[in-house]
């Protein structure tokens, strides 16, 4: 039997739930990520305000989330979201969660009235294309983006 969804915004008070998703997460691409660190960058970003993230309890337990940061576009005048992170835990996977986080910040880019929602797609998760494109995502046509890292 599928477990019963619930998709919230997150607050502050939420942390503690969100800390061991969002460290499983960062493991998956950097294997020293570490508590310590996500604990201290997540409340930052609540402190700051500079995120929104919405989680998802399947039977009641935390098991995934979604991280978005505002951008800003200039061609447009208007906000567009960028969608960081989506992680579902592993053993909560195939239940249709991480559609339904994805299908929860569509709803919130329309009632925030956001020119788009943008996600970054790596190329270690190829299968992600796919599952953007069945939600409605596709491929800029103009933008091909480029990354600088500055010296350490």
């Amino acid at each position: 039997m599928a477990p019963e969804i619930e998709i919230y915004r997150a607050a502050a008070a939420d942390i503690g739930a969100l800390v061991p998703l969002f460290n499983a997460y960062r493991k998956f691409f950097n294997p020293k990520a570490d508590v310590s660190a996500s604990l201290g960058f997540l409340e930052s970003r609540f402190r700051e305000g500079d995120a929104v993230v919405f989680m998802a309890r399947a039977d009641g337990k935390s098991c995934g989330f979604i991280q978005l940061y505002a951008l800003w576009s200039s061609w447009y005048c208007r906000r567009i979201w960028f969608l960081s992170d989506l992680y579902v835990a592993q053993e909560q996977r195939k239940h249709g969660i991480g559609k339904l986080l994805v299908e929860r910040v569509k709803t919130f880019a329309s009632q925030t009235a956001a020119g788009s929602v943008m996600v970054e797609l790596p190329h270690s998760e190829p299968h992600l294309v796919d599952f953007y494109d069945r939600l409605g995502f596709h491929r800029d046509t103009v933008f091909d983006l480029a990354r600088y890292h500055p010296p350490a």
